[in-house]
């Protein structure tokens, strides 16, 4: 059986680790926009936030990856997509959100130490991430009348918080064949 599983959600919920665990179990291939969006961002030599804010300006980019999302809705494959907007533009997956306590998001944030994203604090890095997620959230009502806040546009709210990731990948396993 086919299937495509989008995972949305809060900045430091786990989504990418998640997907790389239903990669391995479910024998899928992951579609990052995330890792879309850093690429870009590293080729202009700018933040992710700097590219957010850059793009709430300037749709090249967004256009570019939506119409990428978009062309899945018809592919047949096992596809993951780590993706904030996957649910909009493709409506045949099962769309998950994740969320997590906002310090908790944070600490992670702050403890992977990516090549893209490094700070001080961890209440810098707090306040980048309510920045980016102000940002995606202005930008995607504006450009799409989308609120990636509202729950009602997920199939399944999982709250990452105090669950290992394995954990979540189960759950995400168990609530998807509930759906399928």
């Amino acid at each position: 059986m086919q299937f495509k599983i989008s995972l949305a959600g809060d900045l430091g919920s786990g989504k990418s680790t998640v997907a790389h665990i239903l990669k391995e179990t479910m024998f899928a291939e992951i579609i990052s926009a995330g890792g879309i969006y850093r690429e870009l961002a590293a080729k202009l030599n700018l933040t992710v936030e700097q590219f957010n804010i850059n793009n709430e300006k300037d749709r090249q980019y967004d256009t570019m990856v939506d119409t990428m999302l978009k062309s899945y809705d018809e592919k047949d494959g096992n596809y993951i997509f780590d993706s904030r907007l996957a649910f909009h533009f493709v409506p045949s997956a099962v769309s998950f959100y994740l969320k997590a306590d906002r310090e908790v998001a944070a600490h992670r944030v702050f403890d992977a130490n990516r090549v893209d994203e490094h700070f001080g604090t961890i209440e810098e890095t707090e306040k980048s991430l309510d920045s980016r997620r102000a940002s995606e959230r202005r930008r995607y009502l504006d450009y799409y009348g989308v609120d990636i806040m509202d729950m009602n546009n997920y199939d399944f709210v999982v709250d990452t918080t105090s669950v290992p990731p394995e954990t979540v990948a189960k759950t995400i396993i168990s609530l998807w064949k509930s759906k399928a």
